[in-house]
C-alpha cells in the first residue's frame, strides 16, 4: 500500500528545494502535495487539513502562473523586472 505521509515527506523537501532554486516545477509539486494532503486530511479524518491545503493549492497555482508569466516575459525581452534597462529615465 502506497504511504501518502511518506509521499508527502519527499514532495514537500523536493518542492521547497526546486522554489529555492527558482525552479516553477516546485510550485507544481507544491500543488500535488497539497491536494495529497487534503487526501490524507480525508481518510485520517483531520478535517482541518482540507481548508488549509486548498489555501495552499490556490497559492502555489497563483505563484505558478506568476513565476511562468514572468520567465516569458525575460525570455522574450531580455531583461528581468527591476532590470536598470527596463526603467524610463524621460522627463515628466
Amino acid at each position: 500500500m502506497l504511504r501518502l505521509d511518506y509521499l508527502s515527506c519527499v514532495l514537500t523537501v523536493a518542492s521547497t528545494i526546486l522554489v529555492g532554486r527558482r525552479c516553477w516545477e516546485g510550485w507544481l509539486l507544491a500543488t500535488v502535495n497539497s491536494f495529497i494532503m487534503c487526501v490524507i486530511g480525508i481518510r485520517t479524518g483531520q478535517l482541518g487539513f482540507i481548508p488549509a491545503n486548498l489555501f495552499c493549492i490556490v497559492l502555489s497555482v497563483n505563484n505558478l502562473r506568476t513565476w511562468r508569466g514572468t520567465a516569458a516575459t525575460v525570455l522574450i525581452s531580455g531583461t528581468q523586472p527591476g532590470d536598470s534597462r527596463d526603467i524610463d529615465f524621460t522627463p515628466q
